[in-house]
């Protein structure tokens, strides 16, 4: 199948049975999915949402957590993946958010990305699910379902981004993006993938190839 009937295609299935397709983390304010994004690197959104209810509690406003001190900031977010490093970056970020933007979360992932702690994946999450921007973030479950469905080729994060962005209509990227990330999550699955009841396996390049040598 060339890739355009292929995008064509998984585009048609996942708009028919996953018309809803959003973010799992809890948030009220754009800086507040900020924060949640920053905290679920290499930890899941379950876990963020278990503790983001009294980090948002303590931190409202930019200004607040750009005040607080490590030790506050650390105390909260001590049992998640990585507390040191993400303590510097809440604070580095909101303390740049506060100078530079006014308080105001960016809309372009490129100005995102001058804050710490915000590389691009978690530049584009904010693009896209904040302001609707037609830009695609690649995570582990993005990555791992393109290429084994076939939409991607790329041996990069970039390159399997590259491939997503000309494949999905920019219309459709924001979505795209929930559309692979939840399907890795709950049946493209890293170790035991559910193929066997899959919507998408007649589809499937891994599963198609896999099939053929049996």
């Amino acid at each position: 199948m060339k890739r355009k009937d292929l995008y064509f295609n998984v585009t048609r299935w996942f708009s028919e049975n996953m018309e809803v397709a959003e973010t799992e983390l809890h948030y009220d304010t754009p800086f507040h999915l900020l924060i949640a994004v920053i905290l679920s690197a290499q930890c899941t959104d379950k876990r963020v949402n278990i503790h983001t209810p009294q980090i948002f509690a303590r931190f409202p406003e930019p200004e607040d957590l750009a005040a607080a001190t490590f030790e506050e900031v650390y105390d909260l977010i001590k049992s998640i993946s990585f507390p040191n490093n993400k303590a510097k970056h809440l604070i580095g970020m909101a303390q740049k958010l506060v100078s530079d933007f006014n308080s105001v979360v960016p809309s372009e992932p490129d100005l995102l990305e001058t804050m710490p702690g915000v590389g691009r994946k978690t530049a584009n999450v904010i693009a896209s699910v904040i302001y609707d921007k037609p830009v695609i973030a690649v995570d582990t479950h993005v990555f791992r379902v393109s290429r084994r469905i076939g939409l991607s080729d790329g041996n990069t994060v970039e390159a399997v981004e590259k491939d997503l962005t000309a494949g999905f209509a920019p219309e459709l990227r924001p979505k795209a993006h929930h559309w692979l990330i939840l399907h890795g999550r709950y049946v493209c699955t890293a170790r035991k993938p559910k193929c066997e009841t899959c919507g998408l396996k007649d589809l499937c390049r891994e599963y198609i190839s896999n099939n053929v040598r049996l």
